[in-house]
């Protein structure tokens, strides 16, 4: 993979310290450090490459650390969608559907959101909780089907918090049992 990186501000940045991070490292593993940039001026552009293990479609960041007119600075890209082909299809997004500090107790719904980018067939929805308690539950599993290409599904499943704190919602995609794709969402539960 190769980042390309231009300084469009008005100093010069020294001793540049690229790396690329993996936000699922099952999906993407970055091989080996990062990469530093002496100096780099006003305007312009140098690229870097960077070895990775792409299994399936996944998210990186760039995170950038170095000097800006003699103080320490650090940058962050936001998340990039790193996309590998074959992939017979996408877990597009995991959404709960609630208020933002949800009360305890009441049934929350969740959707997940998968699109087809071939067609596919053999596709599992699996569901999975992490508890407050560090409990792992399952409260659902749903097969869809035939996915045709650019076809997409919503699928839902509640949960009825009974204990106050955060909670982790997977949702994992498989073809069969190979994994193809995994969101994650956050709830917190207050009384």
């Amino acid at each position: 993979m190769t980042v390309s990186l231009q300084n469009v501000g008005e100093d010069e940045l020294k001793g540049l310290d690229v790396n690329v991070y993996s936000l699922d490292t099952y999906a993407i593993m970055v091989m080996g450090t990062g990469a530093l940039i002496p100096i780099l001026k006003q305007g312009q552009e140098e690229t870097r490459n960077f070895q990775v293990s792409a299994e399936m479609t996944g998210e990186i960041y760039v995170a950038f650390d170095g000097f800006r007119d003699g103080a320490r600075f650090h940058w962050e890209t936001p998340a990039i969608s790193i996309q590998v082909d074959g992939q017979p299809a996408e877990l597009v997004r995991l959404l709960v559907l609630s208020e933002p500090y949800a009360p305890l107790g009441e049934p929350i719904t969740c959707e997940a959101h998968v699109r087809g980018l071939t067609k596919s067939e053999n596709l599992v929805l699996e569901f999975w909780v992490e508890t407050p308690s560090e409990t792992f539950e399952s409260p659902d599993k749903m097969g869809l089907g035939i996915l045709e290409e650019g076809e997409e599904e919503r699928r839902t499943f509640e949960i009825t918090p009974e204990e106050e704190g955060i909670y982790i919602l997977h949702a994992y995609l498989y073809q069969g049992a190979r994994r193809i794709g995994h969101q994650t969402a956050y709830l917190s539960i207050s009384l």
